[in-house]
């Protein structure tokens, strides 16, 4: 029997992956006997941040991710294109739905067996810990008595999201950047406005740590507060950049605006897009209700700020992703020092391809290095452990691809394509290798 702590997306694309080849997995889910401050509801791989799963455009990082996922038949994949909502190029999902369609597929496992139960300590015979950035002060303690080395940890902000009928249509437009389709939905602000805006969410009240905590937010979810602390312009040029957009209303780009993505198909929600906060809940409403349009916004969920968990991967993984310490033990998701949604998920597949590798005795196989899931691996495993801070897929993640001629090296597009190309050609191989 092989066990599986944390009922996220790594641990719910772990599963899958196991009991769908009839594989005894019994899997430890805490909530809702026990809920982290981020999730809310019972189902499994709960989105607690965002619900976009970012780019779709074709031979960027992301999308090879997405393709390599596709082509290793991921559940999460599965869901997310059987729930997604407009969000322009990126691939979104209505959350509640995109959960409880997860949940549902892995009930349906005869091989999977779902347990509502916290687990504080790190199980004997093979197994994943699958627990994520939420994971619960006993089982981090036995991880880090285990590992002999204290946790790292920083802090992930969670942007507000808006009950769509608060909204004054008459002061937004819908459009994506440059045109190509109404996806999102635009707050615009003259510069008076964003004076106004700035000056009041830089003097708000913020949610105070507890004196023995030390924020260290993770750059790409970093507080919107916090970017208006680094300059006037941050935000005009960071979530509140206006470039590609037209307000039809006036015919000219706004001088700074809020945009807004839909949480679902009936589009009855909408996220504030790059709107991460810290602010304390009173604040929130009178600081985003300066934005046109939200004057009178009701706030479905407010931003708020929670621990993040990692441990220090070069220095306690081997290669396989299983704990030097106790190599019976795997590391999938958030844990392993990756950040975002289908990175975890990529974790969640390499943890259970190598734990089913060892489950049939067979020698741990490499993903390639070119491939998204390599790379994500390599970075994790190789980096210096001296300063280990989690990262997300992006093309630096990528060796250089060899004989590359001057042309395409300088052609970033062109680029991108051979890139991709040999990662799914690659993937494509390792497969057929890895299941055999």
């Amino acid at each position: 029997m092989i066990t599986i702590i944390g009922g996220g997306l790594a641990g719910s694309e772990a599963a899958w992956q196991i009991a769908k080849r009839g594989i005894p997995v019994v899997l430890y889910e805490m909530r809702p006997l026990k809920f982290t401050e981020a999730h809310k509801t019972e189902f499994l791989a709960e989105l607690v941040c965002s619900n976009s799963l970012k780019s779709m455009e074709e031979n960027s990082p992301s999308w090879i991710l997405k393709q390599e996922l596709l082509m290793a038949d991921s559940l999460i994949m599965e869901a997310a294109l059987k729930t997604k909502v407009p969000a322009g190029k990126a691939l979104a999902v209505d959350r509640e739905a995109f959960s409880r369609y997860i949940t549902e597929r892995l009930m349906g496992l005869k091989a999977l067996k779902i347990i509502r139960e916290e687990i504080t300590s790190v199980p004997e015979g093979l197994s994943i810990i699958a627990t994520g950035p939420l994971t619960s002060q006993g089982l981090s303690k036995a991880l880090a008595e285990l590992i002999g080395e204290a946790h790292l940890y920083f802090y992930d902000a969670i942007a507000p999201i808006i009950d769509a009928e608060s909204i004054d249509y008459s002061k937004v437009f819908f459009q994506s950047r440059y045109g190509e389709d109404q996806d999102y939905l635009n707050c615009p602000l003259n510069e008076e406005e964003y004076r106004i805006f700035y000056n009041a969410l830089r003097d708000a009240d913020r949610v105070t740590p507890r004196p023995f905590e030390k924020i260290r937010v993770f750059e790409s979810c970093m507080p919107v507060e916090v970017l208006a602390e680094r300059g006037y312009d941050t935000l005009r040029y960071g979530p509140m950049r206006p470039v590609g957009l037209i307000d039809p209303r006036t015919g000219k780009r706004p001088y700074a605006v809020v945009q807004l993505r839909p949480e679902n198909n009936e589009k009855s929600a909408y996220n504030m897009v790059g709107f991460q906060t810290r602010l304390k809940y009173p604040e929130q409403e009178r600081v985003f209700r300066l934005i046109p349009g939200l004057e009178k916004a009701r706030f479905l969920r407010y931003g708020s700020i929670h621990r993040n968990t990692f441990i220090n991967a070069p220095l306690c993984l081997n290669e396989d992703v299983s704990l030097k310490k106790r190599n019976e033990t795997f590391i999938a998701g958030q844990l392993t020092g990756v950040e975002g949604y289908l990175e975890s998920t990529a974790m969640g597949l390499l943890a259970s391809m190598n734990l089913l590798r060892r489950y049939k005795g067979k020698e741990f196989l490499p993903p390639p290095a070119t491939t998204a899931h390599g790379s994500l691996l390599r970075y994790i495993i190789k980096s210096s452990p001296l300063n280990f801070q989690p990262t997300n897929m992006n093309l630096s993640l990528f060796p250089e691809p060899e004989g590359l001629k001057d042309y395409i090296k300088k052609d970033r597009n062109l680029k991108k394509k051979v890139i991709a190309e040999k990662a799914l050609k690659d993937w494509r191989e390792y497969l057929r290798k890895v299941d055999e």
